[in-house]
């Protein structure tokens, strides 16, 4: 069955539909000798012949092994063509598409880029997943955000550069901009030892300051929610705390009954990266990646331009 060639069953339909090789050599654009020799390619591939053929203008008969062949022609190009209309639509970006995420990209930068995404391409499948910061690795995965390289040999782009911000309740520490050694020696909240904190911390001890970790925790909310209580202060990103910061005084307001939060620039100004990645390779991305890595790139120069400006 694997010399049947899906234009000798189409022929076959034809013939067995319009009922003469002439009419379905009309119907098709063929000649009738193309329709002929289509026949009888495939009556020699199935050992048997598919048509009576009783001469003249009288219309063919479908033999009973013909009749079998038809049944299952029609089957098989029927998902042929599905096959056909499911790599139009993946060209087109209507496929489905696996992204890994971060926490602070989650809030920020990927609702923006789904919308965009899903406003030019209504009919694709989106799914996501957000690994723990220890855990990032491309697997299955079409695209990773990531606060920075992974050791899987990935192609990737640098999104932006986000830069680290105090936090800290009001009175905490003197109003404006904040000198790194400032920091030293003051209760801190802080997120796990994994990712990019690690070299946060570095980079403030370089600066001159030391905090002491009281609390780590994965979760921004919970940060802000110690700090708010009195733990101590906390040094996030800007994407960390983007959404939640009063564009019009630069604080964070608190829940009823809690204080609100003040937010300082630090000098010098750690900076983290944001990468996206993706496997390599010619075939490493369909279109609908493609066009995603693009928006991607796009939504995050416009936050860039947003952010705190870095001192160095």
């Amino acid at each position: 069955m694997a010399d049947v060639d899906l234009r000798q069953l189409t022929t076959m339909i034809a013939i067995a539909e319009e009922g003469t090789f002439s009419r379905a050599a009309n119907r098709l654009g063929y000649t009738q000798s193309t329709v002929s020799q289509h026949i009888a390619a495939l009556e020699k591939t199935l050992g048997g012949s598919v048509f009576d053929r009783p001469g003249g203008p009288r219309p063919v008969r479908i033999t009973p092994l013909g009749a079998v062949v038809l049944e299952q022609g029609r089957e098989l190009l029927s998902k042929a063509q599905a096959l056909g209309h499911a790599v139009d639509r993946f060209k087109a970006g209507d496929g489905r598409i696996d992204v890994g995420t971060l926490q602070s990209v989650s809030n920020v930068i990927l609702p923006t880029v789904l919308r965009r995404l899903r406003d030019e391409h209504p009919n694709c499948e989106i799914r996501l997943s957000e690994a723990e910061p220890d855990e990032a690795q491309m697997g299955d995965l079409d695209l990773l955000f990531h606060d920075g390289l992974i050791s899987d040999e990935t192609e990737h782009v640098l999104l932006m550069e986000d830069p680290y911000l105090v936090v800290a309740r009001p009175g905490d520490l003197p109003t404006g901009r904040v000198p790194a050694e400032k920091l030293d020696g003051k209760a801190m909240v802080a997120w796990p030892a994994t990712c990019d904190q690690p070299r946060l911390e570095k980079s403030l001890a370089l600066a001159g300051a030391q905090p002491r970790i009281v609390f780590r925790s994965g979760g921004n909310e919970t940060i802000l929610s110690m700090v708010r209580a009195g733990m101590g202060l906390a040094v996030l990103p800007w994407l960390a705390i983007h959404h939640v910061v009063c564009r019009s005084c630069g604080a964070i307001h608190g829940p009823e009954g809690w204080p609100d939060l003040q937010v300082h620039e630090l000098d010098p100004t750690p900076m983290r990266k944001i990468y996206l990645h993706w496997r390599p390779g010619r075939g490493g991305q369909s279109p609908l990646a493609a066009r995603t890595i693009e928006i991607a790139v796009e939504v995050s120069r416009e936050l860039a331009r947003q952010a705190p400006p870095a001192r160095t």
